[in-house]
């Protein structure tokens, strides 16, 4: 099984220190996982987006957006938002 790089944008970054640290620990392990496993079950890949975005749900009101750059077996976290903000 081919694991996957993550790396988290400093916007993600930002927004995770935003919140509390039970969600945190959600959040960082899902993000884990998607480096098993990039497009797990519950994603869904984000219709208009520029390139290649996915969202994942965590807990029932937050979203994970990213990118995953197969060639360079890369997860590029770009926002960690509450659902509220991330259908702006």
């Amino acid at each position: 099984m081919v694991c996957y790089k993550i790396f988290i944008a400093p916007k993600a970054s930002k927004d995770l220190r935003k919140l509390p640290k039970d969600i945190v620990r959600s959040i960082s392990g899902e993000i884990d996982y998607l480096a098993n496993n990039p497009r797990p079950t519950n994603c869904k890949k984000l219709k208009g987006a520029y390139a290649e975005e996915y969202r994942i749900r965590v807990r029932s009101d937050y979203r994970v957006l990213y990118q995953i750059n197969d060639d360079k077996k890369l997860i590029h976290v770009l926002r960690i938002l509450h659902r509220k903000e991330s259908y702006r």
